[in-house]
């Protein structure tokens, strides 16, 4: 009898080592954490589009908008960007988004990056950041919100005329509480075209020349953006927000003999306010400013300080058939003031109407119609009369992977 409790004690014993030596080695495995570049999240997507359908007038275009708009144009390569990302470090974010398809002149296809910036979490739960390198500025939810997620093919020339590109290069600083950035992913990854994360509050300094150039001042801008979604007990999302910039824009670009201020320099300042209702499953999008920047005067040929206004609303519809995902919308802008970005600050008027839809039949596949009824006058040294209406039927093929 005692042999036999002997022999058991011993294998329990050597059963309790070998179940040890088990969970050594898991904890181990455990212990070993994957290296930053393991971790590395690499997506991207390409948009294809074509603006030649049912065109009345070939003279009409928008440079800012789509460069393929417009005279003898066919078939154009809008975005081509792949996108590196992740996490360096738990307080240290990385985002890396170089574009294929940018163009420079009458060169398509130039290698231009977008996005270069580093996100460094202040506290624990990353409710405060700051944000270090080229991004978009926190200026109007349509600038900040991606071109992958947007139903329109191009922005609105109000807000947009803010910020060519819509980047930077600059620090910003963005606090959000953890529940509301994880309702900003949320309205991202249920596909309501969400405008990502930029925190409920935001504020930075930036160059002030647009992405890709150098200062050309050392007269900083800055930016502050505040911005809060509801969400209510039927499911119902709505966001409303107000931003404003301000700083000195240099004249880069500019015809001979066009008078300037000195150094060609002007006061750059923007209000803006912002509406969202999130598409469940009817949603409408709106937003306004108003502010002052330089803008060709045709009677005086000169670049003039002037004020400027304007804004769009949109109303969509979010409707599924089987495993087909539509969006119907409608959207009307309005502008007059002058582009900065553009050639002698080109004064512009706009009046535009945009009824179209998109269609995803798969997650990795989406396809826009966009009928544009348009009415601009836009003039520059070169352009001195010029206003040009029309309509037509662009079509945009999207592959998200």
């Amino acid at each position: 009898m005692k042999n036999i409790v002997l022999l058991f004690l011993i294998g329990f014993s050597t059963n309790a080592q070998n179940i040890n030596l088990v969970n050594k080695d898991i904890n181990q495995k455990n212990d070993i954490k994957k290296k930053w570049f393991e971790t590395i999240n690499i997506r991207g997507y390409a948009q294809v589009r074509y603006n030649k359908l049912l065109e009345t007038n070939p003279d009409l275009g928008c440079e800012q908008c789509d460069k393929s708009w417009g005279g003898n144009n066919s078939f154009f390569i809008r975005r081509g960007r792949i996108i590196f990302s992740g996490n360096a470090h738990d307080r240290v974010y990385f985002y890396i988004q170089p574009d294929f398809a940018s163009s420079a002149g009458t060169t398509n296809m130039v290698f231009q990056i977008r996005d270069a910036y580093f996100d460094l979490a202040l506290d624990k739960d990353k409710e405060y950041r700051l944000r270090i390198g080229q991004s978009k500025v926190p200026y109007g939810f349509e600038n900040i919100q991606s071109s992958q997620n947007r139903l329109t093919l191009d922005r609105n020339d109000a807000l947009n005329s803010a910020v060519s590109n819509e980047r930077d290069l600059g620090v910003f600083f963005y606090w959000a509480t953890k529940s509301k950035r994880e309702l900003f992913k949320k309205l991202i990854d249920d596909g309501l075209k969400g405008s990502g994360d930029y925190g409920i509050f935001g504020f930075g300094i930036y160059n002030g020349q647009t992405a890709n150039r150098t200062e050309a001042n050392n007269n900083q801008h800055i930016a502050t953006r505040f911005s809060y979604p509801f969400e209510f007990k039927n499911g119902q999302i709505f966001e409303a927000g107000v931003q404003a910039y301000k700083g000195k824009y240099v004249i880069q670009s500019k015809t001979t003999g066009v008078a300037t201020n000195f150094n060609s320099e002007y006061i750059d300042e923007r209000i803006a306010a912002s509406l969202i209702l999130y598409p469940k499953p009817f949603g409408l999008q709106a937003e306004y400013n108003i502010g002052t920047g330089p803008e060709f005067n045709k009677t005086t040929y000169s670049i003039d300080q002037k004020k400027l206004s304007g804004g769009y609303i949109q109303a969509t519809y979010n409707l599924k058939i089987d495993n087909n995902q539509f969006f119907p919308f409608v959207k009307y802008q309005y502008y007059t003031g002058g582009k900065k970005h553009e050639l002698d600050a080109r004064s512009y008027k706009v009046n535009d109407l945009e009824i179209g839809v998109e269609w995803q039949p798969i997650k990795n596949f989406e396809l826009v119609a966009d009928y544009t009824i348009s009415n601009r006058r836009y003039e520059d040294a070169i352009l001195l009369n010029n206003s040009q209406a029309g309509s037509l039927l662009r079509l945009q093929a999207q592959f998200n992977f």
